[in-house]
């Protein structure tokens, strides 16, 4: 015996069937040529619709890369590397547009400024007079709230999220159009663009803003870097002026003896100290001259990541030595040290040859690169002033490799 869930299915089989059989016997009472012109017609409809699919999916594919793409932009922009809407030289160019723009934005929002649609064919109670005057107040109430919402995306703007503050904006537009369907009462396009707008400038403007803030604050970090660079040296003269006076004051007493050995002595030693008041001087005079060094710290930041660093001090080994402090765990190999009369230049060159290979690509006064020291030294060889005073392409680390033996 048949079970009912079995009859059930029995039954959708024969109506299967059945459909079929109806579907085939409309070709029975066709001749062939009617066969033929059905099959034609079929193939056509076929062609169709596979040429609709594919115009479907050349569409899906472009708004696939489009929504790719503002996920990157709007990536990029999250961690700092902002993309300008329009490009202006500094940010009162940006306010001075933004305030041209919102004098559109007042005229839009006078009476006729077109800057909200609505109907003019409506009636309240069989009145036109107070069918107008009811669009009018819904209307004001529309293109208050919407600009309410717009105003306040401005104010809480920040450039990385310009992209959730246009989203934001284009909502509220979509939900005044549906809440004032019925009287067909919408905000403008024109008018909607206008404050698109507003919020690109914004954005531009603020982000213009801080970057100025940025170059500012790296202006008096130079200058504040040159200060203590002169204190610096004037310490340094000081001190090899008071090594002059000794032994000065000893090279006269030795020649008053005639102790001849100790003449020849002295004037060695005053020679030698006469050398570094030079140096110091040369550098005092010309802050731009220096060392530029090219450090590594396999413990701290793994292989392949280089440090390339600027220092005046006499021995750069010193500022080497301070990096190496409490704040990494192992010390830095140095690479190599290079003297140059504008070692400010030198630094900056090789800092751009390798921009792409940035550690940090946001804050550019963190100074690493994914390179090894060997690409760093074909650069430098092709640069004719580059005084290398050493170089070592393999870095010793000597407490890292010993603490990692010690943990196997």
């Amino acid at each position: 015996m048949f079970n009912k869930k079995k009859i059930e299915e029995l039954t959708e089989e024969v109506e299967k069937l059945n459909s079929q059989v109806a579907s085939l016997s409309r070709f029975g009472a066709m001749d062939a040529v009617q066969v033929e012109n059905e099959i034609t017609q079929l193939k056509s409809v076929k062609v169709d619709l596979e040429r609709q699919l594919e115009t479907v999916r050349q569409g899906l594919a472009t708004l696939k890369k489009s929504l790719i793409e503002t996920e990157e932009i709007a990536m990029l922009q999250e961690v700092g590397i902002y993309q300008y809407s329009t490009l202006l030289e500094n940010s009162l160019g940006y306010a001075d547009k933004i305030k041209e723009i919102e004098a559109e934005i007042k005229k839009h929002n006078l009476a006729g400024g077109g800057a909200i649609t609505a109907t003019n064919d409506w009636t309240v109670n069989g009145s036109a007079s107070e069918g107008k005057k009811m669009i009018k107040e819904f209307s004001k109430l529309m293109l208050r709230a919407y600009n309410n919402e717009v105003d306040d995306a401005i104010r809480t703007l920040k450039p990385y999220k310009k992209q959730a503050a246009i989203d934001r904006v284009n909502k509220v537009e979509k939900s005044i159009e549906k809440l004032g369907k019925t009287m067909f009462i919408s905000i403008a396009d024109s008018y909607h663009q206008l404050r698109i707008s507003e919020i690109h400038l914004t954005a531009d403007y603020l982000e213009k803003k801080d970057e100025e803030r940025e170059k500012q604050r790296e202006e008096k970090l130079r200058l504040k870097e040159e200060e203590a660079a002169q204190k610096e040296f004037e310490r340094e003269k000081e001190k090899l002026n008071k090594e002059m006076m000794h032994h000065q004051s000893v090279l006269e007493k030795a020649t008053e003896s005639g102790n001849v050995k100790a003449i020849e002595e002295e004037r060695e030693k005053i020679a030698e100290i006469q050398k570094g008041i030079d140096g110091v001087t040369e550098r005092s005079a010309n802050l731009k001259s220096g060392y530029v060094y090219i450090i590594s710290n396999i413990g701290s930041f793994g292989e392949g990541v280089i440090k390339i660093g600027f220092t005046r001090r006499e021995q750069a080994q010193e500022r080497i030595q301070e990096l190496s402090d409490a704040s990494v765990p192992f010390k830095f190999d140095i690479h190599a040290i290079i003297y140059n009369s504008d070692a400010v230049s030198l630094e900056k060159h090789l800092h751009n040859e390798l921009e792409k290979l940035r550690v940090n690509k946001v804050n550019m006064r963190k100074e690493f690169f994914r390179v090894t020291p060997s690409v760093v030294k074909d650069l430098l060889a092709k640069l004719p002033d580059a005084s290398i005073l050493e170089f070592n392409e393999r870095a010793e680390a000597p407490e890292w490799r010993i603490s990692m033996q010690q943990s196997q």
